[in-house]
């Protein structure tokens, strides 16, 4: 009887536990897994990156390697860190747009060390230490309905963007999307450099607080308000996402803007413990000949990394990989920054 007790309670409290590491999980978006027949091993990759964007470079990557399997999974930025930083949770690669938080894995210890032909070939300034490696180069953009500028200029820098919301609060009330980077990873990183790089940062987030903007995780999200009428304009949203989402669109535009653009990274590395390591540099070393793929780029929308960028009639702004990410991570500085942007954004 005791006995019986005793298995009882344990089972209750084996209940229990699961419930609350269940709670605790990280959110998953999506998963899709990729099948090749009497392939010898399956790859796991977590990446922040859309099914429907990636899907062409891993049908492209399988062709060349039809020994392996791939699972992929998807998850937000900061959902990302928390599965691989808080909860271990196994995986052979880790793609994400949050350069910070990747240069934090690897910083803390939480990325193997990987080289080869294919990684040496990348310029200095899109790797670092060996484990983080930067494979598309993406502007950070405006996207507008052109009806709801109808009657007025577009504005082409974030001056001219400041005073066309403030003095037009009937168009833009409700109508502009930004991310809420308290929850967005990207967004928090493209936040924080928009504050390094323009002293209108906070000033533009004012206005847009002013206007009761409409928070968002991500840029997918943003991009289908503006085409669907919701939105009158979308801050800073990937202009990958924006060029692929937005073809054969009618009334919409991107806009990226002329007194800078800021570049964001997308990198992968291959977190400790990975148990499909060889697989996982594999992959690294596709994605780092991106550019030797013109098919895919035309696919997915992802620029490869290339020496130089161009966009015309704009400053571009790269996000450089480095220890300089990790500054707006320290935990004081962030809880101050989100602290400012929060009583800027939220005065509703």
């Amino acid at each position: 009887m005791r006995r019986s007790c005793v298995q009882t309670v344990l089972a209750s409290l084996f209940t229990f536990v699961s419930l609350v590491f269940c709670a605790q999980a990280f959110e998953i978006e999506a998963q899709k897994r990729y099948p090749v027949a009497g392939a010898q091993r399956t790859i796991s990759i977590l990446s922040t990156a859309d099914i429907a964007v990636f899907e062409p470079i891993i049908l492209a990557f399988q062709l060349a390697n039809p020994d392996i399997s791939i699972n992929y999974v998807t998850s937000g930025s900061t959902e990302v860190m928390k599965a691989i930083y808080e909860e271990g949770a196994q995986f052979d690669l880790v793609i994400s747009s949050a350069m910070d938080l990747q240069t934090k894995l690897a910083n803390d210890g939480f990325a193997l060390d990987y080289s080869s032909e294919a990684t040496a070939s990348l310029p200095s300034w899109a790797k670092w230490r060996n484990q983080l490696f930067g494979f598309t180069q993406e502007p950070a953009v405006m996207v507008i309905s052109e009806a709801a500028f109808a009657n007025l200029d577009v504005p082409r820098t974030r001056q001219e963007l400041i005073e066309t919301l403030r003095d037009n609060p009937e168009t833009f009330a409700g109508r502009v999307g930004t991310y809420d980077v308290r929850t967005s990873g990207l967004g928090y990183l493209f936040a924080t450099q928009d504050s390094r790089n323009t002293e209108s940062f906070w000033r533009l987030t004012e206005v847009m607080g002013r206007l009761d903007a409409q928070l968002y995780c991500c840029s997918g999200g943003m991009i289908a308000d503006v085409a669907s009428g919701k939105l009158a304009l979308a801050y800073n949203v990937l202009g990958s996402y924006a060029e692929s989402q937005l073809q054969g669109t009618d009334g919409l535009k991107i806009v990226p803007l002329d007194d800078f653009v800021g570049v964001m990274l997308r990198t992968a590395l291959i977190p400790k413990g990975a148990k499909q390591a060889e697989g996982a540099g594999r992959m690294i070393d596709f994605l780092a000949r991106l550019r030797t793929h013109p098919e895919l780029t035309a696919a997915t929308g992802l620029p490869p990394i290339v020496e130089q960028t161009q966009l015309s009639g704009t400053v571009l702004r790269p996000i450089r990989l480095g220890p300089g990410l990790l500054v707006f991570l320290d935990q004081l500085r962030r809880e101050t920054f989100l602290r400012s942007w929060t009583s800027s954004i939220k005065q509703n």
